[in-house]
């Protein structure tokens, strides 16, 4: 082995274990840092019963220190607390009522209000199965999102049944089109709705691999799939 070859290991070891320690040695300086500015602050505030002696003490800067920073810590996390659903739920009230007496206005905060709570409920998933159909037209295919069996007028006015399927747009999936597609025209996949969202986001760059390992149950529209 040449000196050449040894030095250009030992360096790019050398390299390596700096990269290794860089982010330890970032932390515990801010760390560091952190204690100083807050605990230092504050100790004596937090520990004037205590003897000045034991707490002038260099060799028990860090202990007071890390308690003075944990207690700040409690307080703005207990702070945080009580505006979150104390003052927050009060003043959220007294805004929403506010809004919900303009005219005009009330009309668009409840539909948008209506929206964001679809989307974002816990208890249920909004979309059932991952579908394919042919969209804009005849020929071109997309991905969309089975929301629910037509109902009501819809379904009344319709020849056969219709599906209601969201068609999301690439790369913000909170965008797309609502399209009412017959039945016998609906592609169903056995994808799950988190590799359907990763497929739409990654504009198709991510595909579920397939055919899949385990077998995938189709499940009936009427009971609606958690996403995964």
């Amino acid at each position: 082995m040449s000196e050449q070859s040894l030095f250009a290991k030992l360096r790019a070891a050398f390299v390596a274990g700096l990269f290794m320690l860089a982010p330890i040695a970032v932390t515990l300086i801010v760390a560091n840092w952190l204690l100083q500015q807050v605990g230092g602050r504050f100790r004596n505030y937090f520990f004037f019963y205590v003897p000045e002696d034991w707490l002038a003490n260099p060799n028990m800067a860090l202990v007071w220190n890390l308690a003075s920073t944990l207690i700040v810590v409690v307080l703005i996390t207990a702070l945080g607390i009580f505006s979150r659903w104390v003052l927050g739920k009060y003043f959220g009230g007294v805004a929403e009522r506010f809004i919900s007496n303009i005219p005009g206005v009330s009309a668009i905060y409840s539909t948008v209000k209506q929206i964001v709570t679809t989307f974002s409920s816990t208890g249920r998933s909004v979309f059932q199965k991952v579908v394919l159909i042919q969209f804009p037209r005849k020929g071109v295919y997309a991905i969309g999102f089975l929301t629910s069996v037509a109902q009501g007028e819809v379904q009344a006015k319709t020849a056969e049944e219709v599906w209601t399927i969201f068609v999301p747009t690439t790369p913000n999936p909170t965008s797309g089109y609502l399209a009412m597609v017959p039945r016998s025209e609906v592609v169903e996949l056995q994808m799950s709705i988190g590799d359907g969202m990763k497929l739409v986001i990654s504009g198709g760059a991510v595909s579920p691999p397939y055919p899949y390992a385990t077998p995938v149950v189709i499940m009936n529209p009427a009971e609606p799939a958690q996403i995964s």
